[in-house]
């Protein structure tokens, strides 16, 4: 039988912002956006300057409401995220909803922006546009980040292999063991995540 390609997943990113109004409830919405099938890549709570609003927003400046919106972003801090999944950057601008957090809890009642925001200015979240936008913004947000395709089997490996893997390797520093190679391949056996534990069953005491 003729054995089938592997089939490749490219793995977009794109740049989630908690914005000031929405950072008291930062843990609920990255509760859900691990929930919602994203990996939180990168994750940083930095407060912005009004002048490096301006540089993040330049595509909103000669706009009515460019001065509120960059006094509002660097009023308070704010939690930047670079996050990945398969087709991430719509993915995310559907979980946040409206840009309108009045018009989201109409027509979006169940998006983040309709429960997190209060209206179109203070709106709880951002999220990159395009594939340019959101490599621009993660650059901005974290200047020694690589960007590089990611595949699906890399994202599993950071999701389920690594935890496990990394603590394995604070056991072995703990236990110093005489053949490390040796004991971590044993220590990787015992500790799989994915092997079902076997409970032995309770014996009753003989009436």
């Amino acid at each position: 039988m003729e054995q089938q390609p592997i089939r490749h997943i490219y793995v977009e990113r794109t740049l989630a912002i908690i914005k000031p109004d929405a950072v008291p409830k930062a843990e609920e919405i990255e509760d859900f956006i691990l929930k919602s099938g994203f990996i939180i890549l990168q994750k940083r709570t930095m407060q912005l300057s009004p002048e490096q609003c301006s540089d993040f927003y330049e595509d909103h400046y000669g706009k009515v409401s460019f001065p509120r919106l960059t006094a509002f972003m660097s009023s308070g801090p704010i939690i930047a995220m670079t996050l990945a999944r398969h087709n991430a950057i719509a993915h995310w601008k559907s979980i946040m909803g409206p840009q309108n957090s009045k018009e989201a809890r109409q027509i979006h009642p169940q998006s983040l922006r309709a429960k997190y925001g209060t209206n179109e200015l203070k709106n709880a979240l951002h999220g990159s546009e395009t594939m340019y936008d959101a490599v621009r913004e993660i650059k901005f947000m974290f200047p020694n980040t690589v960007i590089e395709p990611l595949e699906e089997p890399k994202i599993y490996l950071i999701k389920y292999v690594n935890p496990t893997l990394l603590r394995g390797l604070i056991e072995l520093c703990k236990n110093k063991p005489l053949s490390p190679y040796i004991w971590l391949a044993e220590w990787l056996a015992n500790n799989n995540p994915n092997t079902p534990r076997i409970s032995e069953p309770l014996v009753s005491e003989a009436k």
